[in-house]
């Protein structure tokens, strides 16, 4: 255990129940699905296309209804209606069946459109889903930064709290100059400034994580470190960001169906049976019933037909022009992805190296300080390359993992 990790009081900037307990990323994601209202909305959106299914057939279903119609035209001095036309009074009371045939490819088509708008609504639900996933993930690799941030400051200043008192004594003694105490201690006081700034950072960072997960909670807690491995890419025909490219592709050619579909002759029956009376001859006798049937045949629509597969086509070329450009930039991010990841990763291990000689450095003019042999300013000089080094470090640690976070949001 090197000099400076001895000299820790994580304990003395949080409170005892902080580190306790850790929490873990998964727990946060796990809140932040179930706290979704968006998500929440999508689930309920694919349960009405269950209902959407059911109206439908509903639709097709024998149709039965009431009507009365009632009317009494009065001739009052030979002044009124026409009784030929009114005959008067009409009386009405009929309850009718209608029923609409379709023929099996009509139906099926648009079953079909409901089950492409289901699919359409659960692959945006899971895009919405790796974006939330994505966000979260982002913010705890950035609260977790923080936190690593804060320790490192804590040992700095623990570190520099410990030697402080050293060096009062031997500034006292005249071994060193109290101009050299003075710079220490200014250090020092810097050191603690810092130590602030950082946990503040944390706990704003922190709340913004719970806010984004939906969390109604103000305390904080440690967490774990994030385990981020660089999932495989998956076909681009099995992700979802090109799934929906198919699934409109799919609605157009439904729609081009349903065109050709609503061309086809219409045959609607009918049925009827109640009382109709002018109340004029043997009212008492007017209960009846009636049965018939009609059908509809298209012959000429000035060519709107045309137009709407002239329409739909330049749908489809919008969609392959989209569909195109959004392969290009998939491509290229994840090659930069990828070449960032790796430029990082080679960035770490020389920082890691940096580390240790300027640690060792620091060590070196801490054992020198206790035999009054080492200069104040080297001493401050050596610290600041190794809080420079260690910055680095913390820096570029969230980077990587915020790189494969990006990584991994395209790999589903």
């Amino acid at each position: 255990m090197t000099l400076l990790k001895k000299h820790t009081i994580l304990f003395l900037l949080f409170p005892a129940s902080l580190y306790c307990q850790e929490k873990t990323l998964e727990s946060f994601i796990s809140s932040g699905l179930a706290n979704s209202p968006l998500l929440n909305d999508y689930r309920n959106q694919l349960q009405s296309t269950l209902l959407d299914s059911a109206r439908i057939n509903a639709s097709y279903s024998p149709q039965v209804s009431a009507t009365t119609n009632n009317s009494y035209a009065p001739v009052i001095n030979g002044y009124g209606y026409d009784n030929a036309i009114t005959n008067g009074t009409n009386i009405n009371a009929v309850v009718g069946v209608n029923k609409s045939f379709v023929s099996h490819r009509n139906l099926e088509n648009q079953y079909r459109t409901i089950r492409i708008s289901g699919q359409g609504i659960q692959n945006t639900a899971k895009i919405s889903e790796q974006e939330l996933r994505r966000n979260i993930i982002s913010q705890y690799i950035i609260v977790y930064g923080d936190q690593q941030q804060l320790n490192f400051s804590a040992e700095i200043y623990a570190l520099l709290k410990n030697e402080d008192t050293v060096l009062k004594t031997l500034a006292q003694k005249n071994v060193y100059r109290q101009t050299d105490y003075l710079t220490f201690l200014v250090t020092l006081q810097q050191q603690q400034l810092q130590n602030i700034q950082d946990s503040i950072q944390f706990r704003y960072d922190y709340s913004t994580l719970n806010y984004i997960c939906g969390i109604d909670d103000t305390g904080t807690t440690a967490l774990k470190e994030p385990d981020l491995p660089v999932q495989s890419l998956i076909e681009t025909g099995n992700s979802i960001f090109f799934r929906q490219y198919f699934l409109d592709s799919l609605k157009l050619e439904n729609e081009r169906r349903a065109i050709d579909l609503s061309y086809k002759p219409k045959l609607n029956a009918f049925a009827d049976a109640g009382y109709i009376s002018s109340l004029a001859y043997n009212a008492h006798k007017n209960f009846g019933t009636s049965i018939g049937f009609g059908i509809s045949v298209p012959i000429y629509d000035g060519k709107q037909r045309k137009l709407q597969y002239q329409k739909l086509d330049i749908l489809e070329q919008t969609r392959q022009g989209y569909r195109q450009f959004f392969s290009k930039q998939y491509t290229q991010q994840i090659q930069q992805l990828y070449n960032q990841l790796t430029g990082t990763t080679t960035l770490l291990s020389e920082i890691n190296r940096q580390i240790r000689y300027s640690e060792g450095l620091v060590n070196a003019n801490m054992k020198l300080l206790m035999t009054g042999d080492a200069h104040i300013t080297d001493l401050v000089i050596a610290l600041n390359n190794y809080m420079t080094a260690r910055n680095l470090l913390t820096q570029n640690t969230i980077n990587r993992l915020q790189i494969i976070n990006q990584i991994n949001y395209w790999t589903r």
